[in-house]
């Protein structure tokens, strides 16, 4: 049988023990990437400089929010293809709301070290990264600049996209 004691003990530990980060949030976020034209050569590289992945588009990258123990990942990806001018995009993770509760609950481990460990104390915003890119011959300026609209059918598009659709009105 519980004592009183040993109950407050073990709620105290439960307290102690909480990281809530971890629990709500994933240390791992998928990342869609893909171009206007298709086929585009995508090399990702860490905050250190480091290539983390390397494919075409389409491309689902499963990437980690943090680097290393209280350092959140800073991701340059370099898109290019023959004949287009080559991109660079930053994905940046930020910090997760949920990190915070580990306060309010009082999971001093999870603050201080499960969420910092596991990367769940950050988040990566950016589900999606959509590129169109120019021609490497077309200049840049808005009298010679070109759009288009591109129509997809609801089953070729990527998961990613899908939960931005709006509903027009008829």
């Amino acid at each position: 049988m519980l004592t009183p004691a040993k109950t407050f003990i073990i709620a105290g530990l439960f307290i102690l023990g909480t990281s809530c980060a971890s629990i709500v949030s994933k240390s791992i976020y998928p990342v869609t990437i893909d171009t206007e034209p298709r086929g585009a050569h995508v090399v990702i590289y860490n905050r250190q400089g480091m290539e983390v992945f390397k494919g075409g588009t389409p491309a689902l990258v499963k990437l980690k929010p943090n680097a290393g123990f209280f350092r959140r990942a800073i991701y340059d990806i370099e898109i290019s293809k023959d004949g287009f001018t080559t991109k660079r995009v930053n994905i940046t993770a930020t910090l997760n709301g949920w990190y915070i509760g580990n306060l309010v609950f009082g999971g001093v481990i999870g603050f201080l070290i499960v969420d910092p460990a596991t990367g769940a104390m950050y988040r990566i915003n950016d589900p999606a990264v959509y590129e169109n890119l120019i021609p490497a011959n077309m200049t840049t300026s808005a009298d010679t600049q070109t759009h288009q609209l591109k129509v997809y059918d609801i089953n070729d598009i990527p998961t990613a996209w899908k939960n931005k659709l709006v509903a027009l009105d008829q």
